[in-house]
């Protein structure tokens, strides 16, 4: 069983209760890896946004996640989802 890290915050709050994300965490029903990516994926659309240039963004993420290479952010953020979200 996994265990919430101390800093916890809820990735999916627009679309469910933290108790749901905990509980659904902690029974092994999410993967830590598709969660990070869709963190990142919506971290650059934030940056994108404000009007961050491709390039530069993904180095900020770079920066953020350091242990992940630039072309792994890179695939992350150009893939497309086989079930894109609505927003």
């Amino acid at each position: 069983m996994k265990t919430l890290p101390a800093t916890f915050e809820n990735p999916l709050a627009a679309v469910m209760s933290d108790d749901l994300f905990r509980f659904l965490y902690i029974n092994g029903y999410f993967v830590d890896a598709a969660i990070r990516n869709n963190q990142i994926r919506k971290r650059y659309r934030q940056l994108r946004s404000q009007k961050t240039n491709a390039i530069d963004a993904i180095n900020i993420i770079l920066e953020e996640y350091n242990k992940l290479k630039y072309d792994t952010i890179r695939k992350i953020v150009y893939s497309k989802l086989k079930y894109p979200p609505e927003s």
